[in-house]
C-alpha cells in the first residue's frame, strides 16, 4: 500500500464514502446470487433464475439518460434519497412467498438496477467535491478493491444466509445496507456547486453522450474498458471447460481460481494511485490491457501453475483500464456534467458483457475451449496496442 493510499484512508470523507460503498455493495452482491437461488427454488425454472442478472444488468443500456438525473441535483443528498428509496423498494420482496409472485421480485431488481446506475454516476461526480485531485486516483482504486473484494465475499454469504433463513431475510440485509450507505453519505462534508438551470432531458443527456465520445481520451479508455469486460465475459465461459478438458482437475477448482483472480484485483487496485501518477491513465490502462492478454493466454498451457499465474494476471490486469477511466472522467469533465458523462463511460463499459457471455457461451457449445480462449487473449492485446499507440 502506497503513502497515497494510507492518506486516502485517514480522510474522514473517503472513510465515509468507501463505508458507504462496502455496505451497499455487500447487500447488493449477497442478494445478486440469493435472488436467483430464491426463483429458482420457488419456479424451478433455470431460465427464470438467469433473468435476475438480467435485471440488474438492463439498466446500464440507459446510463446517459439515467445519469442526467445525477447533474440536476446535489450529488449527496440525491445518494441519499436513492439509497434510502431502495431500502424501503427492496422490502417489498419480503411479500414474495410463491411462483406467483416472483414477478414482483423482478420488478425491485429492475428498480435497483436504475437505482445502481444512478448512484454510480452520483458517487463519481460527488467525490469531485469530497477528495481533492491528488488522493482521486488512490481512492478509485481503493473503490475498486472493495468492489472485487465483495464479488470474493458477498455471494456466498447471501448463499448461505438464503439456505439458513430464507429469501426475505437477504432481502432485508439488503434493505438495511441500502440504508447504511444512505448514512454514510448523509455524514459527508462537502461543499458542492448549485446545479444549473434545467433544460429538456433528451437535451441534456445528448450533451452528456456527445462530450464523451467527442473527446478523445474519455472515449479512448471507455472504449478500452469495455473491450477489457467483453473479453473477460467471453474467456471466463471457458473455465469449466479448461478445467475438465485441459487441465483433468473437478469443477470446485475454479473456486481457487476466482480466489487467485481476486487477489490479483486487490493488489492491482491499492497499486493504482501510485502508478498512474508516474505515468498517465492511458498508459495505465493500456498496461492493464496487456496483463490481462498474458493471464488469459496463460490458460492455453495446460498446467495448473501456469493457469493460476494467468488468473493472478486477470485480477491485476482487469481492473486497470476501469479505474483509469473512472479518474479522467473526474479530471476532465466538467463538474456540470459529470453525472450524464460518468454514466456514459459506464454504459460503454459494462453494458456489452451481457452479449459477451452469451456469446461466449455459445461457442463453448460450438468450439474448443482453446479456440475462445487465444481469440480473447488476442484481442486483448491488439486492444491494448492500440490504445498505447494514442500515448
Amino acid at each position: 500500500m502506497g503513502w497515497g493510499t494510507a492518506r486516502v484512508l485517514r480522510d474522514r470523507n473517503a472513510g465515509l464514502y468507501l463505508g458507504g460503498v462496502i455496505v451497499s455493495g455487500f447487500g447488493d452482491s449477497a442478494m445478486s446470487l440469493a435472488a436467483a437461488i430464491w426463483v429458482r427454488t420457488l419456479t424451478g425454472s433455470n431460465a427464470l433464475a438467469a433473468l435476475v442478472g438480467f435485471c440488474a444488468w438492463l439498466p446500464a443500456f440507459a446510463g446517459p439518460a439515467i445519469g442526467a438525473l445525477a447533474d440536476r441535483m446535489r450529488r449527496r443528498a440525491l445518494l441519499v434519497a436513492v439509497n434510502l428509496t431502495l431500502a424501503v423498494v427492496m422490502t417489498v420482496s419480503l411479500a414474495v412467498r410463491s411462483a406467483g409472485g416472483i414477478w414482483l421480485l423482478f420488478a425491485v431488481l429492475t428498480v435497483v438496477g436504475v437505482g445502481a446506475v444512478l448512484t454510480d454516476a452520483a458517487e463519481t461526480a460527488l467525490v469531485v467535491a469530497a477528495l481533492p485531485a491528488e488522493s482521486r486516483g488512490d481512492f478509485n482504486g481503493l473503490v475498486r478493491t472493495a468492489i472485487e473484494s465483495m464479488k470474493l465475499v458477498a455471494p456466498l454469504a447471501g448463499a448461505g444466509l438464503f439456505a439458513a433463513f430464507g429469501g426475505p431475510v437477504v432481502a432485508l440485509l439488503d434493505a438495511v445496507t441500502f440504508g447504511l450507505a444512505a448514512l454514510a453519505f448523509r455524514l459527508l462534508r462537502v461543499r458542492e456547486s448549485a446545479p444549473g438551470p434545467g433544460r429538456s432531458w433528451v437535451a441534456e443527456t445528448v450533451e452528456g453522450a456527445r462530450h464523451l465520445w467527442r473527446h478523445p481520451t474519455l472515449r479512448a479508455l471507455s472504449l478500452a474498458g469495455g473491450a477489457a469486460l467483453v473479453l473477460s465475459g467471453l474467456s471466463s465461459t471457458a473455465t469449466y471447460a479448461l478445467l475438465d478438458v485441459g487441465l483433468h482437475r473437478p469443477p470446485a477448482v475454479a473456486g481457487v481460481l476466482t480466489a487467485v483472480q481476486g487477489a490479483g484485483s486487490v493488489i492491482g487496485g491499492l497499486s493504482a494511485g501510485a502508478l498512474m501518477r508516474r505515468s498517465s491513465e492511458r498508459a495505465f490502462a493500456a498496461a492493464g490491457l496487456a496483463l490481462f492478454a498474458a493471464g488469459v493466454l496463460a490458460r492455453l498451457v495446460p498446467y495448473l501453475p501456469v493457469v493460476l499465474g494467468g488468473s493472478l494476471l486477470i485480477g491485476l490486469g482487469l481492473p486497470c483500464p476501469l479505474i483509469a477511466t473512472l479518474t479522467a472522467v473526474q479530471r476532465e469533465v466538467p463538474e456540470a456534467l459529470l453525472g450524464r458523462v460518468a454514466a456514459g463511460a459506464n454504459t460503454l463499459m459494462y453494458a456489452p458483457t451481457g452479449p459477451a457471455l452469451l456469446l461466449g457461451t455459445a461457442m463453448v457449445a460450438a468450439l474448443d475451449y482453446r479456440v475462445q480462449i487465444a481469440v480473447s487473449g488476442a484481442l486483448a492485446l491488439a486492444a491494448a496496442a492500440a490504445l498505447a499507440a494514442t500515448i
